[in-house]
Parts: C-alpha cells; structure tokens; sequence
C-alpha cells in the first residue's frame, strides 16, 4: 500500500509559480511511473504531467507544456511539480497518482499503460488546491 501525500498548493497571482510536492510513503516508488492530475470545479479530472521514475521519461498535457515541470528527488523519494507562468484556468485540485509499473532487465516497461490515464494510476493523493487570481 502506498500513501500519496500533496503539499504546495495556494493562491497565487497570474504568472507566478508555485511548487506542488507529493511525497509517498509506506513504500519506496523507484520503479513507479508517478502522475500528476487536476480536477477544477465542475470538470471532471484531467491529466497534467507524468514521469516514470526509472529512467526519467516524462509527458506533459498540451495546456501546461513549456509552463510545468516534473522531477523527482531520488534521495527524499518525492516527486515535484514545478508550475510556472500560471493562469487562472489552471486553477483546480492537484493530485498526485502512482502506478508501480514493473521493468525489464534492460530497462523497458513490462506493461503498456498509457501514463495519461487515470485508470493506469492504482493510487491516488487527497490532493492540494491551487488558486490562481487574474
């Protein structure tokens, strides 16, 4: 069992930044692809950014390409959302997700799920409130 634990979230003016952190516990995610996701009021819950944490590929939503950046932090086993440039409709509920995806020998993931989608992620944060004003 895994323990999503989101921090960061506030109010902010547009184009400032904030940093969203999620640090798992009761296990260690080294092998996990790690997600981030949003759900603004009224909509239904869309993806933002996702990292395998082997090997490091990422994958960003077109809305926040160039704007976030995910990263992880090997040593403190916490993944990182750097947002930058933020607008009002980034406003929303950030949750952090986690899929413990297995690996090959040589590096590669065993399983096809797309890092994208929710229903890939079998664990999920409470989530952090990220308030942008115009």
């Amino acid at each position: 069992q895994v323990q999503l634990v989101e921090s960061g979230g506030g109010l902010v003016q547009a184009g400032g930044s904030l940093r969203l952190s999620c640090a798992p516990s009761g296990r260690t995610v080294s092998s996990y692809t790690m997600g981030w996701f949003r759900q603004a009021p009224g909509k239904e819950r869309e993806f933002v950014a996702a990292m395998h944490w082997i090997g490091g590929r990422t994958s960003y939503a077109d809305s926040v390409k160039e704007r976030f950046t995910i990263s992880r932090d090997n040593a403190k086993n916490t993944v990182y959302l750097q947002m930058n440039s933020l607008k009002p409709e980034d406003t929303a509920v950030y949750h952090c997700a986690a899929h413990p995806r297995r690996w090959s020998l040589t590096g590669q993931p065993m399983d096809a799920k797309p890092m994208d989608a929710m229903s890939t992620y079998d664990y999920w944060g409470q989530g952090t409130q990220v308030t942008v004003s115009s």
